[in-house]
């Protein structure tokens, strides 16, 4: 049965993706709160990646990292502090558990690692200075290990629009705001959890086996295309 590790799978994307992952695999979940399922696959370790020890696990196929932030400020407001929180949860969190569960990478089956970004960085969007700043460093951290992990292990990013979360639930808080942001994307849509669940199946799947380096948006068109 193949082993995944997934941090920050107790809500949100993270979730979704857990759910999708238990009927075949070994899913070990490492976040700050205990997930809502319980199933014979799932093993749970209550962790706050960026104050805790993580957990030692002997050998994993996928490591899919979870947490992020919606921190949406205009520049004045933003202070020193704001672009270092978003920095650690996002790339400090990241880069630790990559260097604690590389040795148990090695040691899976055509292992891979996922992470996320966010359109903003392609996409300029008022008020999202410091998470864009974030997640450009997430996008340049896959690119570098995408390279330098060649070719034992693979990584790619997800960078999806907004996503119905709790992390949007202030940005999606009413029918007309959801509605506006419907309008807002030319395929007139945003996501939902388990679509990006999809996305994150594929790229640790051995059809995806010659992708590694790579940003994947699921923007429903927001960046692609001016309608």
């Amino acid at each position: 049965m193949e082993k995944i590790a997934v941090i920050g799978g107790s809500r949100g994307i993270g979730n979704a993706i857990v759910l999708q992952q238990l009927e075949n695999k070994q899913v070990y979940n490492i976040s700050r709160n205990t997930p809502d399922i319980s199933h014979p696959n799932l093993i749970h370790y209550k962790a706050d990646v960026l104050v805790d020890a993580l957990p030692e696990i002997e050998s994993i196929d996928a490591l899919i990292y979870c947490p992020g932030s919606i921190n949406l400020k205009p520049i004045l407001s933003l202070s020193t502090d704001d672009f270092r929180n978003d920095f650690e949860i996002n790339v400090i969190g990241a880069e630790k558990t990559i260097q604690h569960y590389l040795p148990a990478l090695k040691k899976g089956t055509d292992p891979s690692i996922v992470l996320f970004s966010t359109v903003a960085v392609k996409l300029g969007m008022p008020y999202h200075a410091s998470i864009a700043a974030a997640k450009g460093a997430v996008e340049g951290l896959v690119k570098s290990l995408g390279a330098e992990l060649a070719p034992t292990i693979r990584i790619n990013a997800i960078a999806p629009t907004i996503t119905e979360t709790t992390l949007s639930a202030s940005i999606l808080r009413n029918d007309r705001m959801k509605e506006n942001m419907i309008e807002r994307h030319p395929l007139k849509n945003y996501l939902k959890p388990p679509e990006v669940a999809q996305m994150a199946d594929y790229l640790i799947s051995k059809a995806a086996g010659s992708i590694s380096g790579q940003i994947f948006q699921m923007d429903y068109g927001l960046v692609s295309f001016k309608i």
